[in-house]
């Protein structure tokens, strides 16, 4: 393949990475913004201006089935212009969101032009500039009234009043490492904080009323420390390397985070520590915005809290009085093996919104709550009397798994849920939204299609904006009523641009696992301008943790907010030439207890890896253009594990590998994690995970990557593993990115190496010299300078 040809095939890959494909996508991301009760909302619509995107504010207007432009885009556009003195275009405003008021007779707006806010009058259209209050720090938390906000300093609690300033102490014995409101070190906090000035909340929820707080003292003085040297600082006048130092425990570690709980009276100024012992802190905070692990009832008397042991075999739902601090145990639930309470928070890029399990409500009048549990084998919630802790009934029951908690209709007695494989002969992992009585009767389907749906409810639980998506199938956003009956349709996404650059529409497929009777689930990425007389080498795109999974369900076109792509770089190596696969192996999610439970105690086998083998022969006996001899994978964090497992395991399968920031060695890894799959009783179990124990394996290609700022998966754990390949006289090849993180999926100069990688030992092309991405011109000269070294 020539130079020129190569490069060009790199800037069509360059063109469908999901940081550059967003833009060629019109309403595929619809965002109800409801007002008042919820019969009103507006939502911004994308338009298409020839080559260019604007936009449009449109209100719905529930009870009378109307959708119309929320004002006169040109008015208010000439409006503008004169206040601002500069043009402002009426499809492309300045702003993207904005606030009813003066019972909706003017909105407020805040402009990114000059930072100002403005109302203007929707009768007169004028405008007028007002006075902004400051807004309230990202690293402080507002109360529900917007009165208060509450915010760390000294690793102690204050509260500042947002109408005078003033600032009040709520605790004061904090000390570093025994601290107030604080996240524990041991994921993505300390670190990346220090880096790149990230400032979370305090960790605390407030009272309904705004007058409390619940919030935890976290003892880490006795938790092992561990150091990351920072070899490229940012500053220009000091070239020494930094130290960062953080608390993080590994397997088998004694010591681990701890939380004291305690209620701190905003008016009193005073604090309670509740009668309960210390909680565990499993990696996030009990407070992690979105949360549902501890929260308040209605009337403010009482908080409720879920207590996971270290090795999560165990659960129990407390309940404290606010006044006494009195605890009451209610429930505890056990397992065998492990219990599925996922603390890791969801984004989900149609809704835009964060998802967290435990899927547990204590209800407003505080007679019951709603508890979840898979004791029989399948997902599904359970209602509880909150005085006794006895079973009052099951919510829901049935071979098919709840996902989603949604909302709890307390007057009308229902509870909406999402859930997956209820409905025959579909995807069992799609989630459907579903209604059903707290006694467990008219269980409904709200959500008909085949499909992955999201939705967002109206405060009064009356509608609900439904977008649901395939991969093969664009979003489509619906408004419905609260039985499921539909109203209107909102906007089709136009994904015409995307198609026209070349976007291969991912292709569903089913494959028998290694034990030949249970079928997995996954998409495939043909090559463009596919030949199917042709072969093709493949690439799996692998994530190994447990925890969650990988398989994208919606229809996926750009990065996830989280800075991940959910097609796995798929759509860049069709591009250059690859087939790409990826699926969901037994070991993981979102099917029933028993497939999730393939995992526990066989870390080594990468939640599926040798379902992934078997799974990709059958593919390739259903679809013979793909090269079965040329066959590579790659991952990051738990998918850098189980790529390099994948070609330490399987070296006469797999060719190539990119391995990033992999968890090589869980005992080097956070404690709360590897435990809760691996176990705790026989820590020689983990002799059998260690990658590096198989590098005389080594056949192929790997090429092992690392953020040197990494305090998820530490750096040593890829250096444990270059040490091992050099002991065993190994080729190899390793990429080290300063000042990175855990995350960086996405970065540029990763991304072309990966590319380089791929296309230079699995396609045996040589790739351009130095491309870089986001720099056409740079690209040209390095191809000039490169033929010009070759004559």
């Amino acid at each position: 393949m020539s130079i020129n040809a190569i490069r060009e095939k790199y800037e069509r890959a360059e063109k469908l990475l999901p940081t550059n494909t967003g833009k060629y996508v019109l309403n595929g991301v619809i965002k109800p913004h409801w007002l008042g009760s919820g019969d009103k909302f507006w939502y911004m619509r994308d338009l298409r201006e020839g080559s260019d995107r604007g936009k449009q504010f449109m209100i719905v207007n529930v009870p009378e089935n109307s959708c119309a432009p929320a004002f006169d885009h040109s008015r208010l556009a000439t409006a503008l212009s004169e206040t601002l003195g500069q043009s402002c275009d009426a499809n492309n405003l300045p702003f993207e969101q904005f606030e009813y008021a003066d019972d909706d007779k003017s909105i407020s707006i805040h402009f990114h032009v000059d930072g100002s806010r403005y109302v203007f009058d929707l009768i007169e259209y004028s405008c007028v500039r007002v006075e902004e209050l400051k807004p309230v720090p990202q690293d402080e938390l507002p109360s529900p009234d917007g009165r208060y906000s509450a915010f760390v300093h000294n690793h102690n609690l204050y509260v500042r009043s947002l109408e005078t300033g003033s600032i009040v102490q709520l605790t004061h014995d904090g000390i570093p490492h025994y601290d107030y409101a604080s996240y524990p070190d041991n994921r993505l906090t300390v670190v990346y904080e220090q880096l790149h000035g990230l400032k979370l909340p305090p960790a605390a929820v407030w009272s309904p009323d705004s007058k409390k707080l619940v919030t935890y003292r976290v003892d880490q003085r006795l938790v092992r420390e561990v150091h990351l040297v920072q070899a490229v600082p940012h500053e220009d006048d000091d070239l020494s390397p930094v130290l960062h130092s953080y608390r993080y425990p590994l397997t088998g570690d004694k010591h681990v985070p701890q939380a004291e709980l305690v209620i701190c009276d905003v008016e009193l100024s005073t604090v309670m520590q509740l009668q309960t012992g210390p909680i565990t802190l499993h990696g996030k905070s009990l407070f992690t915005p979105g949360s549902k692990l501890a929260g308040w009832s209605k009337e403010g008397d009482k908080v409720y809290f879920v207590r996971l042991n270290s090795n999560h075999k165990s659960a129990q739902f407390c309940i404290a009085d606010v006044n006494t601090g009195e605890t009451t145990t209610l429930l505890e639930e056990h397992s065998d093996t492990f219990l599925h309470f996922d603390m890791h928070t969801t984004f989900d890029l149609i809704s835009g919104q964060t998802y967290n399990n435990p899927n547990i409500r204590l209800l407003s009048d505080g007679s019951s709550f709603i508890w979840h549990s898979e004791r029989d084998d399948w997902s599904h919630l359970y209602l509880y009397d909150a005085q006794t802790g006895k079973l009052r009934n099951q919510i829901t029951s049935g071979s098919w798994v709840v996902r989603r908690l949604l909302e709890v209709d307390e007057q009308n007695g229902w509870v909406y849920f999402t859930a997956g494989g209820r409905e025959s002969g579909r995807d069992p992992y799609y989630q459907h939204l579903y209604r059903v009585q707290l006694d467990g009767t008219e269980l409904t389907l709200l959500t008909p299609e085949d499909a992955e749906h999201i939705v967002n409810f109206s405060p009064n639980l009356e509608y609900f904006v439904d977008t649901f998506s395939r991969v093969d199938l664009s979003p489509l956003s619906v408004l419905r009523a609260a039985n499921g009956t539909l109203i209107r349709e909102l906007e089709q996404a136009d994904i015409e641009q995307l198609l026209a650059l070349g976007y291969q529409i991912p292709e569903r497929f089913t494959v028998k696992a290694l034990d030949g009777v249970t079928d997995l689930y996954g998409v495939m990425v043909r090559p463009a301008q596919f030949d199917p007389s042709r072969k093709y080498p493949l690439i799996d795109y692998i994530y190994g943790g447990p925890q969650r999974t990988n398989t994208p369900k919606s229809f996926a076109w750009q990065a996830l907010e989280n800075g991940r792509d959910p097609l796995g770089c798929a759509q860049s190596f069709a591009q250059l030439g690859f087939v790409t696969i990826i699926m969901d192996g037994m070991g993981t999610p979102h099917r029933n207890k028993s497939f999730h439970d393939a995992c526990y105690g066989k870390l080594q086998e990468a939640a599926g890896l040798p379902d992934h083998v078997v799974g990709t022969k059958q593919l390739t006996e259903r679809f013979p253009f793909i090269d079965l001899d040329r066959v590579g994978i790659w991952g990051l964090s738990g998918g850098g594990y189980a790529s390099t497992r994948a070609i330490l395991t399987y070296p006469d399968f797999y060719n190539v590998a990119v391995s990033a920031c992999g968890n090589h060695d869980n005992r080097l890894y956070n404690a709360l994690w590897a435990e809760r799959y691996q176990g705790t009783s026989d820590l020689a179990s983990y002799d059998e995970q260690d990658n590096s124990r198989l590098v005389h394996n080594l056949k192929g290609h790997l090429l092992l990557v690392h953020g040197d700022a990494d305090d998820n998966v530490h750096p040593a754990l890829t250096m444990r593993m270059v040490d091992a390949l050099i002991k065993a006289d190994k080729d190899f090849d390793m990429l080290i990115l300063p000042n990175r993180h855990h995350v960086f999926i996405l970065e540029p100069y990763f991304v072309r190496k990966k590319w380089d990688y791929f296309v230079r030992h699995l396609m045996g092309t040589e790739p351009p010299r130095e491309y870089s991405i986001g720099h056409a011109r740079d690209n040209e000269k390095n191809e000039a300078d490169k033929e010009g070294n070759h004559n």
